[in-house]
């Protein structure tokens, strides 16, 4: 079997900063980590290759600095990593992404299962996975938090929508997007981290994929979605309130206040 994970390299959300003038992340001002959805995705596939004797590539669309991420994924226990990184790419909104994507696997070939997280930290969207099986024509199941069970031609999930839970099976090929639920993630150990160091990464631009996908389709132009702005929201000053009254009296004052503030409906 080829398993092929989905990973972004995103900033690490806690410490990056918004540009509130243009209305946009700041992405210089943190560091960088390969997408947490991600990693749960890439242990799953783990998980399935080390039972299935399975080969696990792990695909990513970013900047030439995306290669940490794929060499810390191969240091996570991954066999291969494939870069799609091309100027032309820039700006792509997740149709765009999700085309490029497809392109890439379509030119890898042979694969049984696709995992991807079931969000970006820094888009949130959620919409990728689903495209990408739309773009190959494959079924795929969403918000799975957790694997019952697998073989070498189909895998158990339990999938979690609106609040629902529910077990699927899916005959591969198919797709997959996981939520946090789904595992914790293992740590990359010494003969691996070795192992990513030397290891080569395959490099794909848009001239890998011309016969693929058509350059209209890519980066900006291939992109319908266009951020204006990203406003971030003002943090409201709140003043505490020391109630010195007791019983009943103190209760009326509670709720005078909680009518004023909206917390409470003033019919209450």
């Amino acid at each position: 079997m080829t398993i092929i994970v989905l990973i972004k390299q995103v900033p690490d959300m806690e410490k990056v900063k918004f540009d509130r003038e243009k209305g946009r992340i700041d992405r210089s001002s943190a560091g960088t980590e390969i997408n947490p959805f991600d990693l749960n995705a890439l242990e799953a596939a783990l998980v399935i290759a080390e039972k299935t004797s399975s080969k696990v590539v792990a695909v990513s669309m970013g900047p030439p600095q995306a290669e940490e991420s794929l060499r810390e994924a191969i240091a996570r226990g991954a066999d291969e990593g494939i870069l799609l990184s091309d100027a032309k790419f820039g700006g792509s909104d997740v149709k765009a992404t999700s085309g490029i994507l497809s392109a890439a696997i379509k030119k890898i070939g042979s694969y049984d299962l696709i995992i991807a997280g079931i969000q970006t930290v820094d888009g949130d969207t959620g919409q990728v996975g689903p495209e990408v099986a739309g773009i190959l024509n494959i079924p795929h199941i969403s918000n799975v938090e957790s694997i019952k069970d697998f073989t070498e031609e189909s895998i158990d999930a339990v999938s979690n929508v609106w609040e629902g839970q529910y077990l699927k099976r899916g005959k591969y090929p198919l797709l997959m997007t996981v939520t946090k639920d789904v595992n914790v993630p293992r740590l990359p150990n010494f003969k691996n981290k070795m192992k990513a160091r030397k290891a080569e990464i395959t490099k794909w631009d848009s001239s890998h994929l011309i016969d693929i996908i058509d350059e209209s389709r890519l980066g900006v132009k291939g992109s319908p979605t266009k951020v204006k702005k990203i406003e971030v929201p003002a943090q409201s000053q709140r003043e505490g309130k020391i109630f010195k009254d007791s019983g009943s009296e103190a209760v009326l004052e509670m709720l005078d206040v909680f009518k004023k503030s909206r917390v409470l409906n003033k019919e209450v």
